[in-house]
């Protein structure tokens, strides 16, 4: 019998500088062990609110009085397979993930301390990555974030198992990047949105990402979440655990290694759970960088 801890606590705010500045000195592979194969770790799993009241999270700063979200979690020991060696085995139609390989691109570190960058020299690249990869008509990238594993980081690797989109904030998302004519147009087709995340520090051991295969994971697990943004409300899902979900990660990810995590996909409704955890095989003092690129793929 799996290991069960109940968390109900609100989660509070920096009180200092938030930092999105790579290290200047990155781990590298040649003084570190990279953990392969099989892991058992713990999860973070929905916990609902003790009153039964809608569940919310604030992206920033919540309101006077109010906490940060009002829901918990309950952590769970499972399985973990290690998707190095079955990289061909899965896709974004079946299993709402897949693994790229071989990947060059013309980036820097530097450029991952620059947001002009970034969207001037990386976001390129992504947007022919996917239009190559889903056969797609158009794509359209509406944000990124950076994480890292250090103190003070404006976002760190999220411990929570999370959908980071629902039917609902697809279809705003839609709305809110489209013209309104061409978005009502957009919505009659196959429409989805993409995460294409990357290891800026590779190889990654420490918090490395943890994804489900969507076909193990009913809807009923799904919880959606009030996102509370200042100016509007959307909407994220928190996960359920149930039996017979089957967990992924992909061992030591390298220079030229991204996944594709796909969050909504109007068509086949699949929806790829995911999670950063702690892998307890990994070295003390190792830490971990990464981007994650969204795009709402259009066709």
């Amino acid at each position: 019998m799996a290991t069960q801890t109940q968390t109900q606590t609100a989660t509070t705010t920096a009180t200092t500088a938030p930092s999105t500045t790579l290290s200047t000195h990155p781990t590298t592979k040649t003084n570190i062990n990279i953990p392969r194969g099989p892991v058992t770790a713990t999860l973070n799993f929905y916990l609902p609110p003790t009153d039964d009241s809608k569940p919310f999270n604030y992206v920033e700063d919540p309101p006077p009085g109010s906490p940060q979200r009002n829901f918990g979690n309950t952590e769970l020991e499972v399985s973990i397979h290690d998707l190095r060696g079955h990289e061909t085995e899965f896709n974004l139609d079946t299993h709402a993930f897949a693994a790229l390989q071989k990947i060059q691109s013309t980036t820097t570190r530097q450029t991952f301390n620059d947001d002009d960058a970034i969207q001037r020299i990386y976001y390129p690249e992504v947007e022919e990555l996917l239009l190559k990869a889903t056969g797609a008509k158009k794509i359209l990238l509406f944000d990124h974030t950076i994480r890292l594993a250090t103190p003070g980081a404006a976002r760190a690797p999220v411990n929570r198992v999370h959908i980071d989109q629902t039917a609902f904030s697809a279809v705003q998302r839609v709305r809110l990047h489209l013209p309104s004519s061409e978005a009502e147009e957009a919505l009659k087709d196959r429409y989805r949105i993409i995460n294409v995340w990357r290891p800026l520090n590779p190889p990654i051991v420490a918090h490395p990402l943890a994804f489900a295969d969507s076909t193990t994971v009913p809807e009923e697990a799904m919880v959606p979440i009030e996102h509370r943004y200042p100016e509007r409300t959307g909407e994220t899902a928190a996960v359920k655990y149930t039996e017979g979900q089957k967990w992924w990660y992909w061992s030591g990810m390298e220079e030229g290694e991204m996944l594709m995590l796909c969050c909504f996909d109007s068509e086949g409704g699949e929806r790829v759970p995911h999670s950063a955890f702690v892998d307890p095989r990994s070295e003390v003092g190792t830490t971990r960088e990464s981007i994650e690129v969204r795009a709402l793929v259009f066709g």
